[in-house]
């Protein structure tokens, strides 16, 4: 009998231990989905995109979050060990927070998104107050299509029970990134050829002058941990006044004090130069907004220069 009894008791533990593992996994996982961290808003969306169903993406940096100076919270970080695949943007765009993800690496699948551009059509950004590339890759579309690809194969290797779905819904999504990268170029064109320059707070926009044909000037460098002096300001204005250039942009993860005083000493010299809008840089828009998602931003941002300086 008290064999018996032994037998029932262990068979209940067996049972229990079995629905405690069920509960912890649905819990780490959310019911069964493979859990995804990014760290920026626009590699979330790509996440979500290509990941569809079947993945729970969080990401750290949100709306107005400038990338090049944030600091990780003791939050962030468990939500980085909580997953199983991390998605990060490389080329130091997320600074110190590097060295974290890279050694994450060897206990997770940590992607770096921008690995597979080719190394030939990365810009350097040494001459520009920042490190070796300028990370701002996803301005070029072209470019962001390789980010797609490189999470569409760390979500196959994560999870190769839904490789089809994923790579189905990356065709999908990459369609419309095509479908983007002409539709950029055709509403460029709209702006005369001598408008074509973009004058922002800082130097986020190379890829994108280059791949559509815009001059590109910021008052700092690639990174908004480099300091700008009285000397960016005033060069930055006399080329306004000299080249009579209509329209500068504020960006939503930047402080527009240093664009203001740019305005304000081109009036003193005599030229009205006038805040074109608000860009997005470094960060989308609020979550549930167009604006909040990777093409949302973009086309956001090609409408408010072309209408600007056309």
């Amino acid at each position: 009998m008290r064999s018996i009894q032994r037998g029932f008791i262990t068979l209940a533990a067996l049972a229990l231990v079995v629905v405690l593992a069920a509960c912890s996994r649905d819990a780490e996982t959310g019911s069964g989905k493979l859990q995804v961290t990014a760290t920026t808003g626009m590699i979330a969306d790509v996440a979500r995109e290509v990941g569809g169903a079947y993945v729970d993406v969080t990401g750290l940096m949100g709306p107005g979050v400038d990338p090049h100076l944030y600091k990780a919270s003791q939050g962030d970080i468990r939500k980085l060990e909580q997953a199983k695949v991390i998605f990060y943007n490389g080329l130091h765009l997320e600074g110190k927070m590097t060295d974290i993800l890279e050694k994450m690496s060897s206990s997770k699948l940590v992607t770096a998104v921008t690995e597979s551009i080719p190394v030939e059509e990365l810009h350097s950004g040494k001459d520009t107050g920042g490190t070796e590339y300028d990370p701002h890759v996803w301005f070029n579309v072209s470019h962001w299509m390789h980010a797609a690809e490189a999470v569409r194969d760390t979500l196959v290797k994560a999870d190769p029970d839904h490789a089809e779905e994923y790579k189905a819904q990356a065709e999908a999504y990459l369609a419309k990134l095509e479908e983007l990268d002409a539709e950029v170029r055709e509403r460029i064109l709209q702006i005369p050829e001598g408008s074509r320059v973009l004058v922002t707070a800082h130097d986020a926009f190379g890829y994108f002058g280059q791949a559509y044909g815009m001059k590109v000037m910021g008052l700092q460098g690639i990174s908004t941990a480099a300091e700008y002096g009285a000397k960016d300001v005033s060069e930055l204005r006399d080329y306004l006044v000299d080249n009579h250039i209509k329209a500068v942009f504020v960006e939503s993860s930047v402080p527009a004090k240093a664009m203001e005083a740019i305005i304000a000493g081109a009036a003193q010299k005599g030229h009205t130069v006038s805040i074109g809008g608000e860009l997005f840089s470094d960060a989308m828009g609020a979550e549930g907004t167009e604006e909040g998602t990777y093409i949302g931003m973009i086309r956001h941002n090609v409408e408010t220069i072309v209408e600007a300086l056309k």
